[in-house]
């Protein structure tokens, strides 16, 4: 199998970038923090110098895993940038959650060199991107689609084309405002049956099969009644993708106040320093607000 390219070892990248030499590729990585290539050659892939030198190693693919926007878009366009590195056939699978009009731009910068671009942001948080069940969700041509989905599916569970370039970050937007939201009306209820003197997770064993039950509610509640916020899905992501998601939205003239509601409420929490806990201490948000406790004792 031809080499794989990878950039950005974060939290996510660097367990879906061992899945990949799991699976039998071999990959030439980079990173900004060295400590995260380090692991990845230990895992054996090859250390590349910069973006460029990640392109011009690589063979059909290069991935890129990155926080947002900008650094997308340094990464590809800067002047040590993929574009400086790549060639004529090759594919640029974006799997950061970044603005649409960013992945489209990009992608048109790319294709003026032959390379075509798919995003595929993901779903699922660091416990998946580990296990290799991410959601991955692509926008593009479905025949570059069809030419990476098998690398693709080495990292999620699911993999789906939603849509023409830039609409997997729609989708992504779309999955975090009904997370978001989710959570907070899983804290919301559980304050609620707290201050009414009623124990939640009595309240959560009744409620999880019907319909207020859901993958929010089987994954957050828990956490909320253990005190445990250890990420996860980080808030100051989560936060990103709200102002992603409110940018767009704007943009087009779509109205988002459920969304730009929670996304104030995480800017709170941010701002007492708990950006780097799970977005699901959105439970710490109403314990404050109404004054009780969700923490079993």
């Amino acid at each position: 199998m031809s080499k794989i390219g990878f950039i950005g070892l974060g939290i996510m990248g660097v367990p879906m970038a061992k899945n990949l030499i799991a699976a039998g590729y071999s990959l030439v990585v980079y990173d900004i923090a060295e400590a995260s290539v380090e692991k990845l050659v230990a895992a054996g892939a090859e250390r590349g110098c910069s973006p460029a030198d990640v392109a011009a190693k690589a063979g059909e693919v290069i991935i890129t895993m990155l926080p947002n926007s900008p650094q997308v878009s340094e990464v590809v366009l800067g002047d040590n940038g993929i574009i400086h590195g790549c060639r004529g056939g090759q594919v640029v699978v974006d799997m950061s959650s970044i603005a649409p009009l960013v992945s489209r731009s990009l992608g048109g910068a790319l294709a003026e060199r032959g390379v075509e671009m798919l995003d595929a942001p993901v779903s699922g948080g660091q416990e998946k991107a580990e296990k290799g069940t991410l959601a991955i969700m692509v926008g593009g041509k479905s025949e570059v689609f069809e030419r990476v989905k098998d690398i693709l599916s080495k990292m999620g569970a699911s993999v789906s084309l939603v849509g023409e370039l830039g609409a997997g970050q729609i989708t992504k937007l779309v999955n975090q405002m009904i997370v978001g939201i989710n959570i907070a009306a899983v804290a919301e209820g559980m304050s609620l049956a707290k201050r009414c003197g009623v124990e939640p997770r009595r309240v959560f064993e009744a409620i999880r099969k019907g319909l207020a039950g859901s993958q929010c509610l089987e994954d957050k509640a828990p956490r909320m009644f253990e005190g445990r916020y250890d990420p996860g899905f980080r808030i100051a992501l989560h936060i990103k993708d709200y102002w992603n998601v409110l940018e767009t939205s704007r943009s087009i003239g779509s109205s988002a106040p459920l969304s730009a509601q929670v996304a104030e409420m995480m800017i709170a929490l941010a701002g007492e320093g708990n950006d780097t806990l799970d977005h699901g201490a959105l439970g710490l948000y109403y314990e404050k607000l109404n004054g009780v406790s969700l923490r079993e004792r």
